[in-house]
C-alpha cells in the first residue's frame, strides 16, 4: 500500500482519481484550498465518497501555504506526489496572469523542493494540451514548442521545466502528463460541454466562439485516470506523455451529440473567436500506448451521454 498526496484533492480530475487510488487500496492524503474559482459546493460534493473512508485524509489549504505543506509531508511518509492543483483555463489567464504564475509555478515549484527534502518516490504534474499551442496535429511529446498562446498555457510549460530541472539536479522521478481536453462527470461548471449540457437543457441559444470548424481531442474522465494510475506505476527517470483520446472533434458535433442525449434542439449563436483559443488539438498516444498501456475506452458519443444523465440527475437531486 503506498501513501499518495493528491493535490486539488476535490476538483473534477482530483476527487474521481483519489475514488480510484482508494479502490486500489492506497492511503492518500487530499489537499484542495476549496477556492471561488467555482461554486466550493460543488467540490464538497465531489468528495462526499471518499470523506467516508478511512485510508483517506483531507487537508483544506493553499499549495502555496509552505508551513501547512511543510506539516502534511513531515507528518506522513509519502511515497507519490500527483500534483493537479492549479488554475485552469485559458481565457482566465489572459484577464489575471499573475494569479496563474503565483498558483501554477510558484505552486508547483514548492511542491518540488518538498520531494526532493523528503526524498518522495515520483512526483507527476498535471500538464496541458495547451502547451502545443498552434502547432501542426497531431501532437508529439517529441514535437520543438512554439510560442505558448496565454499565460495558462506558458504556466504549465514553466512547470514542465520546473519539473525538468528538479529531475535533473536531484534524481527525482518524474512523469508530466499531457491532458487532452478532459470531460466527465464533475466538470468543472466553466468547460465547454458543461456550459453547452445547462443551454440546452435550459432551452436557450448555445453560443460558440468562431464558425464551428475547431476541433478538440475529448477525453473522458475514467481514461484520463487510467493513465495516471499507470503512470505511477511506471518505473522511469523522467517522461512526458500526452493523454488524449485521438480523435478531435468538431464543436459542432459536440453540440448536436448533447442535443441527442438531452432531447433538446436549440438553436446556435456564432460569436467572435477569443484571444488564446487554438483551431484544434489532437493527442499522439503512442507514448502512453507503449509506456502505459494506455488505451482510451470510451468514445464522444457514449461520453456524453454518460456525462448528460449524470447532470440530469443532478438537477432532480436539488
Amino acid at each position: 500500500m503506498n501513501t499518495v498526496l493528491v493535490t486539488g484533492s476535490a476538483g473534477f480530475i482530483g476527487s474521481s482519481l483519489c475514488e480510484r487510488l482508494l479502490m486500489l487500496g492506497n492511503e492518500v492524503i487530499g489537499i484542495d484550498s476549496f477556492c471561488c474559482n467555482y461554486d466550493p459546493g460543488l467540490k464538497r460534493e465531489n468528495i462526499c465518497f471518499v470523506l467516508r473512508c478511512s485510508n483517506y485524509k483531507l487537508i483544506k489549504g493553499d499549495i502555496l501555504d509552505t508551513a501547512l505543506l511543510e506539516r502534511a509531508f513531515s507528518e506522513n511518509s509519502i511515497d507519490t506526489v500527483i500534483h493537479l492543483a492549479a488554475l485552469a483555463g485559458v481565457r482566465k489567464s489572459i484577464e489575471c496572469p499573475l494569479d496563474y504564475v503565483d498558483v501554477d509555478i510558484k505552486g508547483t515549484v514548492g511542491l518540488l523542493e518538498l520531494c526532493r527534502k523528503h526524498k518522495v518516490s515520483k512526483f507527476i504534474f498535471a500538464s496541458s494540451s495547451s502547451v502545443y499551442g498552434s502547432l501542426e496535429p497531431p501532437f508529439t511529446e517529441e514535437m520543438p514548442l512554439g510560442t505558448p498562446q496565454s499565460p495558462y498555457a506558458a504556466s504549465k510549460l514553466s512547470g514542465e521545466l520546473f519539473c525538468r530541472t528538479y529531475n535533473s539536479l536531484y534524481g527525482i522521478p518524474v512523469v508530466c502528463l499531457r491532458f487532452f481536453t478532459v470531460y466527465g462527470p464533475r466538470q468543472r461548471p466553466d468547460m465547454a460541454i458543461r456550459i453547452f449540457t445547462e443551454t440546452a437543457i435550459a432551452n436557450r441559444s448555445i453560443e460558440i466562439f468562431g464558425d464551428g470548424t475547431s476541433a478538440r481531442d475529448y477525453t473522458y474522465i475514467d481514461d484520463i485516470v487510467d493513465g495516471i494510475i499507470a503512470s505511477a506505476e511506471l518505473e522511469c527517470d523522467f517522461e512526458i506523455i500526452n493523454l488524449g483520446n485521438s480523435k478531435p472533434a468538431g464543436i459542432l458535433d459536440v453540440v448536436r451529440l448533447i442535443q441527442k442525449s438531452s432531447g433538446t434542439r436549440t438553436d446556435v449563436d456564432f460569436l467572435p473567436v477569443q484571444a488564446g483559443d487554438v483551431e484544434i488539438t489532437c493527442a499522439d498516444i503512442s507514448k502512453a500506448e507503449r509506456l502505459l498501456g494506455y488505451s482510451p475506452k470510451i468514445d464522444l458519443e457514449t461520453g456524453i451521454e454518460k456525462f448528460v444523465k449524470w447532470y440530469l440527475d443532478c438537477l432532480e437531486r436539488q
